[in-house]
């Protein structure tokens, strides 16, 4: 959300597209502002895809979003062969809701094992190996318990 000046003061919000090359160089594709009240959707987000190929964006490999129901569907009829994974922001918070308050530190620890390295000494798996193995285990720890937010994080493909 950002605060726009238009006659007067409101929030508004505003939406980016940002590619990666297979080089790893980032470019900004587009922003785009929402209007108050109107929300996103899936026949939102088909005509930003399909601007986007129509600018030249050919194909993708990965498209990674915040898990709006019906993008899977537009992403793969703009970009047929693209993968659609949820942001691990919005996974985590789309999933601790399935889960009691009391156990959300134990489970964040136990999570944070299963990750990328991260800057700062964060504990994390050093490959991807040894992710598959703490996940396991934590599939173990929790999944009779939360099975439908284990299976969150296995459909990911975390």
């Amino acid at each position: 959300m950002v605060k726009v000046r238009d006659g007067q003061v409101a929030n508004r919000p505003f939406y980016a597209a940002i590619g990666v090359t297979v080089d790893g160089c980032k470019d900004v594709l587009g922003l785009w502002a929402g209007t108050p009240g109107d929300g996103e959707g899936a026949k939102y987000w088909l005509a930003v895809l399909t601007e986007l190929k129509n600018r030249g964006v050919a194909d993708t490999m990965f498209v990674v979003c915040d898990g709006l129901k019906g993008l899977p569907e537009v992403v793969a009829t703009t970009w047929p062969d693209a993968i659609v994974q949820t942001c691990v922001i919005h996974l985590l918070r789309n999933s601790f809701r399935l889960t009691s308050r009391k156990y959300w530190d134990q489970i964040a620890k136990e999570l944070k094992l299963v990750s990328p390295p991260q800057a700062g000494g964060t504990p994390s798996a050093p490959t991807a190996a040894a992710a598959r193995s703490e996940f396991e285990k934590f599939t173990g720890s929790w999944g009779a318990r939360y099975p439908e937010f284990v299976k969150m994080f296995g459909a990911s493909g975390s």
